[in-house]
């Protein structure tokens, strides 16, 4: 599936710290596109749209709003998200998003390679604007997080931490 130019596209996530879902949401007319995402899918993506736009020579203005980039009901995705591939063509001056289903490969009960289910993908088309607001939105959904250890970056439970950086002793006292 292709959408050759999203109206809208952003990433949201539903429930408490700890216990959060994530997802991103394209809109191309009347059509609504919404997948199940990793946090840390999240993270990896707006740290990778600030790459490629520090290398395109070409002032971004702000795009929408953070009130714009709420996420839209119903949320019912289409599926969870594998793999994230992104990349930026000159020529139409838009970024490319491709989404590749996460797909359980179970090799032992296959046996053929085509026996294997196939992913399913999607690929969107957003302005750099659009991108820089998905960007800075998705960074902040992602930090509204539990906070993370100083020491091996993992989230901290409420009902405490066991650190592998700290050979699995949580934080040390103050």
């Amino acid at each position: 599936m292709e959408l050759e130019r999203v109206d809208r596209i952003t990433a949201g996530a539903v429930g408490e710290p700890g216990h959060r879902t994530f997802y991103l949401q394209a809109r191309s007319g009347t059509e609504m596109f919404t997948v199940l995402i990793e946090k840390q899918q999240v993270e990896l993506l707006a740290a990778s749209i600030l790459d490629i736009l520090s290398r395109i020579d070409k002032e971004t203005a702000s795009g929408p709003s953070e009130e714009e980039l709420e996420l839209e009901e119903p949320l019912e995705p289409v599926w969870q998200v594998g793999r994230l591939s992104i990349g930026y063509e000159e020529d139409r001056d838009l970024i490319m998003l491709e989404l590749e289903e996460l797909v359980p490969e179970d090799e032992d009960e296959a046996e053929t390679p085509s026996e294997l289910p196939q992913a399913e993908r999607i690929r969107l088309w957003a302005t750099r604007e659009q991108m820089l607001a998905l960007s800075r939105h998705g960074a902040a959904v992602a930090a509204r997080g539990r906070p993370r250890c100083q020491f091996c970056g993992n989230p901290i439970d409420p009902e405490g931490h066991t650190c592998p950086a700290m050979n699995g002793h949580g934080r040390p006292s103050a």
